[in-house]
């Protein structure tokens, strides 16, 4: 299920309790109180670089870096639209069960919700153009001195800096969820 400026998407409260309110991307502002759940994957491969992509030219950020990230649509769950995510913009493949939970970033609109995903194979990279423009396997040091020097879209930097010990834990760790 895939939408452009018309996608669905379930609201939720601050506590992520669904609402029974279904939001259509594009419409004016959310109602007071109410979030729609955006899920990241820090994809990891076996000698613990991270995958970060630059987005395509026509998106907001232009050309900006992130983990691949987007909105879960409506009936998705967090973890399922991170599996979805992950393979669309760069053709990597998880199951829900295998992603890492980091943590949640609550923001204006949107629960923002960050995954790892270990066991990454760089040969199965397929960028979709319409969202991403480049990738690179980086350290997580280099991760941290390029979201430092701006280099990020703007809203990750508040995101690292609430969840950048778990989000190294998480990738430095043996895999297994929490």
């Amino acid at each position: 299920m895939r939408f452009v400026d018309g996608e669905l998407w379930d609201l939720v409260d601050a506590a992520g309790r669904p609402l029974g309110i279904t939001h259509r991307r594009g419409d004016p502002v959310l109602p007071e109180g109410a979030y729609h759940v955006v899920s990241s994957v820090c994809a990891v491969r076996q000698d613990g670089r991270v995958l970060i992509s630059q987005r395509a030219a026509v998106k907001d950020f232009a050309l900006d870096w992130e983990f691949a990230a987007g909105s879960a649509l409506a009936g998705e769950t967090s973890r399922e639209a991170a599996v979805r995510e992950l393979r669309e913009e760069t053709g990597l493949r998880t199951s829900g069960d295998a992603l890492v939970f980091v943590g949640r970033c609550v923001e204006a609109t949107a629960l923002f919700d960050v995954y790892v995903a270990h066991r990454a194979d760089p040969a199965t990279v397929r960028l979709d153009p319409d969202e991403v423009a480049a990738s690179e396997w980086v350290t997580l040091d280099e991760v941290r001195a390029r979201y430092r020097a701006g280099v990020f879209a703007a809203p990750w930097v508040a995101r690292f800096d609430a969840l950048w010990p778990a989000l190294v834990a998480a990738v430095s760790g043996d895999g297994r969820p929490a």
